[in-house]
């Protein structure tokens, strides 16, 4: 089992890179953490991890201000819940400075 993610910036129409991650359990413990690479991916946030909620957390406030550009969402948390832990799960989040979009990626 994996869980990876990728982060678009809307607006720009490319890749968010340098977007700090943190991936969280139910418990709110810091499982693991890394930053998107320039294609805006982490390939691997975290392996062999049980089923259960986790949240993914991810600094869209020091994204934003790096770029020099205002924003309503200091950060954005997506929490989601492992059924099958075996499974690969891949959260992307599509980014704006006003608006943010999720879903369960492939």
């Amino acid at each position: 089992m994996t869980i990876s993610t990728h982060v678009l910036d809307a607006v720009a129409g490319t890749p968010a890179a340098g977007v700090a991650v943190t991936l969280l359990d139910a418990d709110h413990t810091v499982v693991s953490g890394g930053a998107t690479d320039d294609d805006g991916r982490i390939a691997r946030v975290a392996e062999t991890l049980p089923a259960g909620v986790y949240r993914l957390r991810f600094d869209t406030g020091a994204y934003f201000a790096r770029l020099g550009v205002p924003a309503f969402y200091p950060e954005v948390t997506v929490t989601f819940e492992i059924v099958d832990a075996a499974a690969h799960h891949h959260v992307p989040l599509l980014l704006s400075p006003y608006a943010y979009s999720t879903y369960r990626g492939s």
